[in-house]
């Protein structure tokens, strides 16, 4: 087995076959029969596991995996990590906003450079709003500035990666996972890829704002521990600002006999109180997670494997 291309689906019925028509044309062109395309249902609402699951049954190339429940995107991609067989692992959403066609070019790239990962870097992105385009590209390059970890910018988990690479990233025990953040982690030689990113083929986003405000917190969390530094140098300058207005406040009783500024003194009480607060929550995202990866639970479950009768186990 040469190639394993793995597709995380969530209620993408819509494009599920058009999916498969794409990657099927570009991988026959490289690979002729030597790969496997790993269809994974991440607990879909829709027809999904259906139409992959009867995919898998006409094409002996299809391997479609069950999760159990939804488990979320980047989870779902390391369930379908942990089943390849290929030496080499192209990575790709089902929504085809990144098109499949490019990877030939990118095994060139990869040949060439003696590459351990391809990763595909965008230089545009059709059919997204100018709001995602800005938060996105202000999100990458905080990150870049909070991690010691070198996470390339405008980069999503498009890429190819030899089997290394894939084994690797599926025994990391991490519950919050941010993919494209590991594979960095991980070091080996990794080159960019720009292309230009398409609109999706069908269907709706499955990344709205208030899962990208999470997928950020975990890869913010995952990476970095700048932020509890912060919350550190907060509280530091929190005790210097109060001591200076214990300070005014002995000052002033001993001049004035009271202590004049009641009004200030309560807005500054409800400030600390809220900064205070602020620090907890923060503090409170890291004893959580550690709280979660203290359980040792699967990352996930897989409830069915679905392959041809054809297919080679």
């Amino acid at each position: 087995m040469r190639l394993s291309v793995v597709v995380p689906c969530y209620n993408e019925e819509d494009g599920v076959l058009e999916l498969h028509r794409r990657v099927t044309a570009s991988v026959e062109t490289l690979f002729a029969d030597s790969y496997e395309i790993v269809l994974i249902d991440d607990g879909s609402k829709d027809r999904t596991w259906e139409m992959i699951q009867g995919l898998s049954q006409s094409d002996p190339h299809v391997v479609a995996v069950k999760l159990s429940r939804n488990h979320g995107h980047q989870l779902a991609l390391t369930s379908g990590l942990s089943v390849v067989r290929g030496e080499l692992v192209f990575v790709i959403d089902a929504d085809l906003q990144d098109p499949p066609e490019l990877l030939g070019a990118m095994h060139e790239m990869m040949l060439k450079e003696g590459a351990d990962v391809v990763y595909g870097q965008r230089r545009s992105r059709a059919g997204e709003s100018a709001f995602k385009k800005q938060t996105a590209g202000l999100f990458y390059r905080l990150l870049s500035r909070m991690t010691s970890v070198d996470i390339p910018l405008d980069t999503g988990d498009f890429r190819l990666m030899t089997k290394r690479i894939a084994d690797e990233i599926a025994r990391m025990p991490e519950h919050d996972r941010f993919i494209r953040g590991l594979v960095a982690w991980l070091g080996f030689k990794q080159v960019a890829f720009q292309y230009d990113r398409d609109a999706r083929f069908a269907g709706t986003t499955k990344y709205p704002f208030r899962k990208m405000l999470s997928f950020a917190v975990d890869a913010l969390v995952s990476f970095s521990i700048l932020p509890l530094r912060l919350a550190t140098y907060t509280g530091a300058v929190l005790v210097f600002v109060m001591g200076l207005i214990g300070l005014y406040a002995i000052f002033g009783w001993i001049l004035h006999g009271t202590a004049p500024g009641w009004t200030s003194l309560t807005l500054l009480i409800v400030f600390v109180s809220a900064v205070q607060f602020m620090v907890l929550g923060l503090i409170g995202e890291y004893v959580g997670r550690i709280y979660i990866q203290s359980k040792q639970r699967p990352l996930f479950m897989i409830a069915e494997i679905s392959k041809s009768a054809g297919t080679s186990n």
